[in-house]
């Protein structure tokens, strides 16, 4: 008995502190007073009927009493609010009375009008035809920026160092040696492995299709030519943005996100100096080191290739190459390698300037960099082959 009459008294609370309210008559004025705790969970029984008030009610004007409430939260600022949109829908004046400071804030933080998820769909959508013209106009605004953001840099380099403001020199050697140990040394190995991996598979494939007709020996010369004037400095350019071009864009990134950058020019330091051009210096040194390793490489694992898969003696092989090979093949791909270089270097620097504050901002930069410069580097060497061929050469 003790413990039921314990339950009863526990409901009779409950019952007590829960949010009610009662409408009451004054003339031209109604009056709605609310009691209890008009708290969001206390408030569920009245959630529906209270905001339908004002639209049952015939009252110029109701007034809302909150003498009688014990507490209050946001749950219970949203209901008056719908009360008193309501009351607006209606015509119907309202007015708030004993409303303590903590009461009138919460009411002051509910918008005036809510975000509806219906005007959304309501609201005219734009044509494909304007999106389309919209996100073409959005990009070609983007790669202006881009393009001028590279010739400020590029000029920067031409200029110099410029590590202190006003003065043309001041690069330091050792800088722009330790990014030739970053980007040239320790990239050997993995160019070496594709540059194996990649003359073996072009040899053993032009070997396969040149058997039919008896000519595999033919094979050493195609791949030659193909290795020296395209392929090496081409695999070689896209390995190295993969690579160093993604670190460069990380390591400007982080600097700019740690605002290393401005911490540079408020000493007085040109950050392209000091940041930009020992990478792109020792970029343009070692492409073409690299290129030339790459080609070695790829030669060596053709040459292997024709010997345990078609049996053509090395010296055989080296012979077809000396009656192919002339200075315009062994140049042909060299010259592509500053330009190559450039542009993986500007195309890194431009997007680490870039990042902004978060790391998804970093991931994005990085990204784009390594997609970019891969992208140009082929368009490039589509453009010098298309000139070579103009030019017979």
């Amino acid at each position: 008995m003790v413990k039921t009459g314990s339950m009863n008294k526990n409901a009779s609370q409950n019952s007590t502190r829960l949010a009610r309210f009662e409408v009451l008559d004054d003339g031209d004025d109604g009056i709605v007073k609310l009691i209890g705790e008009w708290r969001h969970d206390a408030i569920e029984h009245v959630a529906v009927e209270f905001p339908k008030i004002p639209d049952q009610s015939r009252k110029k004007q109701l007034i809302i009493d909150m003498s009688g409430v014990t507490n209050f939260d946001t749950a219970g600022a949203w209901l008056v609010h719908q009360f008193t949109n309501a009351c607006e829908a209606n015509g119907t004046t309202f007015k708030i009375n004993d409303a303590g400071e903590n009461i009138l804030s919460l009411l002051s933080k509910i918008p005036a009008k809510l975000h509806d998820p219906n005007e959304d769909e309501n609201e005219q959508k734009p044509s494909i035809f304007h999106r389309i013209v919209e996100r073409s106009l959005r990009g070609c605004r983007a790669i202006y920026s881009d393009i001028i953001m590279g010739l400020n840099i590029l000029g920067a380099t031409i200029q110099g160092g410029q590590l202190k403001e006003g003065r043309r020199t001041g690069a330091s050697p050792a800088a722009i040696v330790t990014q030739m140990d970053h980007i040239g040394v320790r990239a050997v190995p993995i160019v070496v492995l594709m540059s194996l991996a990649i003359g073996a598979i072009i040899t053993q494939q032009a070997a396969f299709q040149l058997r039919a007709f008896g000519a595999e020996v033919f094979a050493a010369d195609l791949v030659s030519v193909l290795q020296l004037r395209e392929v090496g400095v081409l695999i070689t350019s896209i390995m190295i943005a993969g690579r160093s071009g993604s670190a460069i864009t990380a390591e400007i990134g982080s600097m700019k996100m740690r605002e290393e950058v401005d911490a540079l020019q408020v000493m007085g330091l040109n950050p392209v100096g000091v940041l930009v051009f020992p990478r792109l210096i020792a970029l343009i040194l070692v492409l073409p080191l690299l290129t030339i390793v790459a080609n070695f490489a790829a030669l060596f694992a053709s040459a292997m290739v024709l010997y345990f898969y078609s049996e053509v003696p090395f010296n055989v092989f080296l012979s077809r190459m000396k009656a192919f090979i002339d200075y315009t093949t062994l140049t042909s791909g060299m010259i592509k390698t500053p330009f190559m270089a450039i542009i993986i270097g500007i195309i890194a620097a431009v997007e680490g300037l870039k990042v902004g504050g978060s790391a998804e901002s970093l991931g994005r930069r990085v990204t784009a960099s390594v997609v970019k410069a891969i992208f140009l580097v082929i368009v490039i060497d589509g453009i010098f082959a298309i000139f070579y061929a103009a030019i017979d050469f």
